[in-house]
């Protein structure tokens, strides 16, 4: 393998690990507001002792999720410089300023106020530890904005210019609002919900098989399943409001995606099959008549551009064609999970039998999908940047053009580093857990806030 390949190979392992941790901690944020408003609205009755006992349990997920996606984070920002010098070289104009955004806008506003919500309990108001939570949330949000805008203009660039092969700004509001930057927030933010939704369902139904439930347990796995419920369909219709789009502005993924080699209208969809890129077809193929064109295009009749007009310009068809249908197929398998599981524990409720132990087999299988989100995102991910190929900035900026000349034989030894360091730190963190979760110590109830008048000298000294 050549440097360019390596190169590629060792930011992807990077980027993969450490894109699962924020998009678990950019919608547990808002499931931990949402655990802590439910605390204070239940003041004074045995729910709100079970809501506070989710909330602590989470946000102790939520410190631990954020301490591994900042130090892969760091290590992925290197590699601009150590692999990549051309990019930034040639895009730092752009690059740059929008991932400076990112630290100073999102990443402080995370750090400082995660403190408040570990250890404010008992030194601040709820209040307050409300507030820090909505800060936090908010700054997990706003980091994936910045470099989702960074990411979308490099998928559809706009309000650029070149000169001397360097991009300058035109308009920061069309760099940072490119053409397909709503979908792609949209579709992250969604895909973060589900994965949330998830985990919490899975771990907390571990808790339930393994005897090891907190006094929350049950409140969190029931709004593990009520969210992921609400937040697949959504995801389907989003998936679609994207492929529409990267239809118009990256026909060549989507020609990919779909393994059409040559334009034709009424395109077929292939189920499955395995692409031939060598001859040009797909082998094996299980077909669907003409439901290409009416998914892709809304149009029965609508005509597919085929890979054979991007000669040398598109990208590597069986990744992208088996990483969307992974991912597609985990979809799937979320609706139909979430949706038994609702309608099990929906129907539970309303026999009056929701403190019985939940059905075995349903626990069984909200465990098995604890994770099923990060796979999801992962095939995503790879559809969405291998399907950019062969370029960085699509269309204008070819990846071979800005890779470091450094010798095949160094970027492989520190590609088999971190691929053994990231394995370990995976490991570490689903047994971190696991022991969490069979472990788990239920706060104390808060203790009572002193009644004070503004008469009181002490009160006023505070």
């Amino acid at each position: 393998m050549d440097t360019l390949l390596l190169s590629r190979i060792q930011f992807a392992a990077n980027i993969s690990f450490h894109i699962l941790f924020p998009t678990i901690n950019i919608a547990l944020g808002w499931v931990l507001v949402f655990f802590r408003l439910r605390t204070m609205s239940a003041r004074g009755t045995p729910a709100a002792q079970q809501w506070e006992a989710a909330y602590y349990f989470w946000t102790k997920v939520f410190a631990l999720s954020f301490a591994l996606g900042v130090v892969s984070g760091i290590t992925m920002s290197f590699q601009f410089g150590t692999n990549w010098p051309g990019y930034m070289e040639k895009a730092g104009n752009i690059a740059g300023p929008l991932l400076g955004y990112e630290v100073l806008t999102a990443f402080f506003l995370e750090a400082t106020f995660l403190g408040i919500m570990l250890f404010g309990r008992d030194r601040v108001s709820e209040r307050m530890h409300l507030v820090a939570s909505l800060m936090v949330a908010g700054g997990t949000t706003l980091s994936a904005f910045w470099i989702l805008a960074l990411n979308s203009w490099m998928q559809t660039p706009s309000g650029y210019e070149i000169v001397d092969g360097r991009f300058h700004v035109l308009s920061w509001w069309d760099v940072i609002f490119s053409p397909s930057f709503p979908f792609r927030l949209a579709h992250k933010l969604l895909a973060s919900t589900l994965t949330v939704s998830f985990l919490i369902a899975g771990l907390s139904a571990w808790q339930l098989l393994r005897n090891t439930p907190h006094a929350g347990t049950r409140k969190a796995l029931r709004a593990g399943v009520a969210i992921a419920a609400i937040a697949i369909p959504l995801q389907i219709f989003m998936g679609d409001l994207h492929g529409l789009n990267t239809l118009q502005h990256q026909p060549a993924k989507i020609a990919a995606i779909e393994g059409v080699w040559h334009t034709e209208k009424s395109a077929p969809l292939t189920l499955f099959g395995w692409p031939n890129e060598k001859e040009g077809r797909t082998d094996y193929a299980i077909q669907v008549p003409k439901l290409a064109s009416l998914i892709l295009a809304h149009d029965i009749d609508a005509e597919i551009k085929g890979l054979n007009e991007f000669p040398n310009a598109h990208p590597p068809v069986a990744p992208v064609f088996w990483s969307f249908r992974v991912m597609v197929g985990m979809g799937v398998l979320m609706l139909v999970v979430s949706w038994w599981a609702a309608w099990v524990l929906l129907r539970r409720r309303k026999q009056h039998s929701a403190e019985a132990p939940e059905p075995r087999r349903l626990l069984w299988a909200l465990a098995a999908m604890t994770f099923s989100g990060w796979v999801a995102t992962l095939a995503g991910w790879y559809v969405t940047e291998i399907g950019r190929q062969p370029f960085i900035v699509y269309g204008l900026l070819r990846t071979a053009d800005v890779v470091a000349e450094h010798p095949p034989a160094l970027v492989g030894g520190t590609l088999v580093a971190w691929l053994l360091l990231y394995v370990i730190l995976l490991g570490s963190y689903v047994a971190v857990l696991k022991y969490m979760a069979e472990h788990p110590s239920t706060p104390a109830p808060s203790a009572p806030k002193p009644v004070t008048t503004r008469a009181d000298p002490a009160a006023l000294g505070s």
